[in-house]
């Protein structure tokens, strides 16, 4: 049965679908069988891992609707052990259609269900904000992890998404836990990055992880070639650090 973590943060621009990708991406290269899910309505998840969005048959909006199966939808890449479900701009309209439907928050729980003795973990990828798209996300996961900057902001949103993370534990997900804050775009010869890290050090030491994502061209590069940064440059500074990142995702589950 496999283990499923979300990545979630209600602020953009934190790096969360660039860590998505490439955790999964990781994972798979370690021989885990891996479903990388797009909860995005911009699809930067599924371009991101060299698939056409305006191609595709079936999305995540199909299977939130339950107007396909989750297995109907799912897209085998081109590397080894990695699939995904993908979605496009039309995922959007489902926070719209998904409000007045019983049991809207268990859509997805429900459509994974069926297929998750097919793989070893199932990441998924929520848009930056705390609808319906990435509550059904977090009702439905294991573990959830949270890329975040190194900036004030950032920390004032921590505690924001903590609290929510805490309701939707309590109203409908029991199992759910912290897999770990992970920093992004880490700077560490600024001031502010050491601020912020000692802050979090303070009260989510034991949810750090150890590895922070630098800033890096080559990160930059990857999503516009439809590929993991394994895959685009395994020897920079940015798979490495995706790597460490992957293996000590897989260590804590």
């Amino acid at each position: 049965m496999a283990y499923i973590i979300t990545f979630a943060n209600q602020k953009g621009g934190v790096g969360k679908t660039t860590s998505a990708v490439n955790v999964a991406a990781c994972i798979a290269c370690r021989g885990k069988r891996v479903l990388l899910v797009d909860m995005d309505p911009q699809g930067n998840t599924t371009s991101g891992i060299g698939i056409g969005k305006r191609d595709l048959k079936h999305t995540m909006y199909e299977v939130l609707l339950g107007q396909c199966t989750a297995a109907d939808a799912i897209v085998e890449t081109k590397h080894e052990n990695l699939s995904v479900l993908p979605s496009n701009i039309n995922l959007a309209a489902s926070e719209f259609d998904l409000v007045d439907m019983p049991e809207r928050q268990w859509h997805f729980k429900k459509a994974l269900a069926p297929i998750l003795d097919r793989f070893d973990i199932v990441i998924v990828d929520c848009p930056p904000s705390l609808g319906l798209l990435t509550i059904n996300s977090l009702a439905a996961s294991n573990g959830v992890i949270i890329p975040m900057q190194c900036e004030f902001f950032a920390l004032e949103g921590l505690s924001q998404l903590m609290l929510t993370i805490r309701k939707i534990k309590q109203l409908y997900n029991r199992q759910l836990e912290i897999t770990g804050i992970l920093l992004t775009m880490y700077n560490p010869r600024l001031n502010l990055t050491n601020q912020i890290v000692g802050e979090l050090k303070k009260y989510y030491a034991d949810k750090l992880f150890r590895t922070p994502i630098p800033r890096n061209v080559k990160l930059s590069e990857a999503p516009s070639f439809g590929e993991p940064i394994i895959y685009h440059d395994k020897n920079s500074k940015g798979a490495q650090c995706y790597f460490e990142v992957a293996d000590e995702v897989l260590s804590r589950v």
